[in-house]
């Protein structure tokens, strides 16, 4: 039996207006350079899915966000070449603080974009992401296989 590599992370979707989602440009990561994404990061591992949620939001945008104000909203599960990964998408009801750019190595840009005219240059499981967020419901899917 093959010993499984699963890792999990967590994406943030941050809505205004429920019109327009808060979107990212990844850079020097080594992932998807160069594309839009969501505010997200790896699981560190013995952490609970909303707080590692939590974690990255303040790392990578600077807010504050109370657990009672996310809704996990849908999952992949996504294999690549090399490892297995399930992300939680979790919807931001609200936050304090103000939206900033905390991690301008990584991130090119942060800006908020029409749920109906997001960016051609996006990470393809992002875009999906937030188009099953407009359907409604919580969602699963796999991806890769």
């Amino acid at each position: 039996m093959k010993t499984p590599i699963l890792y999990g992370s967590v994406h943030l979707l941050f809505y205004r207006n429920d019109e327009e989602v808060l979107l990212l440009k990844r850079i020097n990561t080594g992932f998807e350079d160069g594309k839009w994404s969501v505010v997200a990061g790896r699981m560190d591992g013995g952490e609970e899915v909303k707080a590692a949620a939590i974690r990255e939001a303040k790392e990578e945008s600077g807010v504050d966000i109370e657990p009672a104000d996310l809704d996990v909203i849908g999952i992949f599960h996504r294999k690549n070449r090399t490892s297995e990964w399930v992300d939680f998408f979790l919807k931001v009801r609200s936050w304090k603080g103000q939206i900033i750019n905390t991690e301008p190595e990584k991130c090119e840009e942060l800006r908020w974009f029409n749920v109906n005219e997001l960016p051609d240059n996006m990470i393809s499981y992002i875009k999906s992401a937030i188009e099953k967020q407009e359907q409604g419901g919580v969602w699963f899917e796999s991806v890769g296989w």
